[in-house]
């Protein structure tokens, strides 16, 4: 019997812990963007920003969940891509939200680096990543 490959050895990003991955991605996908899209409607006079934001933000769940969903490498490429400017996002707004607070008025998903999400928005793109390099394919 020959030896399985390394290759044979990795998952794709979308099997095994992926899937969870792939579930928390989807929910935040959905929560940022009707977290998003109710402030939107009823008050976006109040802070553009901070709702431009979360819709930013519910984009890039939603397009990181279907590039881990899908698991080849144009899926990969694009859950890296999203995954990345999802972490520098989450740095980025939640140092923002502490050190200026009067840039956000009102809260987004990464304000407080998530704190409104149990920190889960600082520790999403992060297992992302992790994932996304263990799941990697081996060289040839």
């Amino acid at each position: 019997m020959a030896e399985p490959t390394r290759q044979a050895e990795r998952l794709r990003t979308n099997q095994g812990p992926g899937r969870l991955l792939i579930a928390v991605y989807i929910l935040f996908a959905i929560a940022a963007t009707c977290r998003a899209g109710v402030q939107i409607a009823t008050k976006f006079d109040e802070a553009p920003v901070a709702y431009l934001l979360s819709l930013a933000a519910a984009l890039i769940y939603l397009v990181a969940t279907v590039g881990l969903a899908r698991g080849d490498a144009g899926g990969r490429r694009a859950a890296l891509a999203c995954i990345g400017v999802e972490l520098v996002g989450v740095l980025g707004v939640g140092l923002l939200s502490v050190v200026r607070p009067e840039l956000f008025p009102d809260a987004t998903v990464w304000s407080h680096f998530g704190e409104g999400y149990g920190y889960i928005p600082l520790l999403l793109p992060v297992l992302g990543l992790l994932w996304l390099y263990r799941s990697r394919p081996a060289e040839r």
